[in-house]
């Protein structure tokens, strides 16, 4: 799918992409559709007017029931508020963009670590959703699922034995994790608790359908075990920073694409360190040298 054609991908549930591909959203933002003649916009997207034209276009003038955004990312969140004035519908979310974060990233933001890509700082839900909350929708109603790790108020939508996994699991790429907004101890937790759902499919926020759940969550485990030895071993030679790291660990991956890298190494390094496997020594925790305890 490489256009706002509407691509129905299962009965009663359609697809629409956001026209904004790029290197950390794959083919662009996925919106879906969901319900015949009552409908649910799940991740309006990006704030575009073009995109906003083709969701108008899919829903074809039927009653919105709910808008329903998995996270406060500007891919996914911007445009809740013009639908939610196009349509009358109401706008359920788990919070602000910061809402939901673990004692431990409050603490390392307030002690200044800086994150915040993307962060959709003026979305604020009319309703919002906590874990087990069902959301009525025709004959089908969605649980949802507050699984964080992505971003602290990251909500997965449970839809009969599917789940709407946002970018906690996404069908093109591993998820970026950067704290204080994302949490790999929290993800880890996350991906265990979806994957012992056993859903037959998720539908993600960027990428095609995942027809193998499992299989794809446990790559995702076992990416991030492997990142965390490497990591480990290269600290055996001495103490090293996010950015030594990313240089060292990434050494295939485009440049363009470091910055993105560095904040998921500095996610492993604020793991290791709550874990007490490894101590940071100077300033700011974004640059300061880490070194095996």
């Amino acid at each position: 799918m490489t256009d706002a054609t509407p691509e129905q991908i299962e009965p009663g549930l359609v697809r629409l992409l956001a026209p904004n591909p790029s290197p950390l959203t794959g083919p662009g933002t996925n919106s879906y559709l969901l319900g015949r003649d009552r409908l649910c916009v799940i991740d309006p997207g990006p704030d575009d007017p073009a995109h906003l034209s083709a969701l108008l276009a899919g829903i074809d003038g039927r009653p919105v029931e709910a808008i329903l955004v998995t996270h406060a990312h500007r891919d996914h969140s911007a445009l809740a508020g013009a639908l939610s004035q196009a349509t009358g519908a109401t706008v359920f979310g788990f919070g602000a963009a910061t809402a939901g974060r673990s004692a431990v990233m409050q603490r390392l933001a307030s002690a200044g670590l800086g994150g915040g890509e993307g962060l959709d700082l003026d979305f604020a839900p009319d309703e919002t959703l906590q874990d087990g909350d069902q959301i009525a929708l025709e004959n089908s109603p969605l649980t949802a699922l507050h699984l964080p790790g992505h971003m602290a108020g990251h909500l997965c939508f449970a839809w009969r034995d599917t789940v709407f996994s946002g970018d906690l699991v996404m069908g093109w790429s591993s998820t970026l994790i950067s704290p204080p907004d994302g949490d790999l101890a929290a993800f880890r937790r996350s991906c265990a608790r979806l994957r012992a759902r056993a859903p037959r499919r998720l539908h993600p926020g960027h990428g095609d359908p995942v027809d193998d759940p499992t299989a794809r969550i446990d790559w995702l485990i076992a990416h991030r075990a492997e990142r965390e030895a490497q990591i480990l071993h290269t600290l055996r030679a001495g103490p090293c920073d996010a950015s030594d790291l990313t240089a060292r660990l990434y050494a295939d991956v485009p440049p363009a694409l470091h910055p993105a890298a560095r904040r998921n190494v500095l996610a492993h390094l604020v793991d290791l360190m709550e874990r007490h496997l490894v101590v940071p020594s100077g300033g700011d925790l974004a640059d300061a040298r880490f070194s095996l305890t």
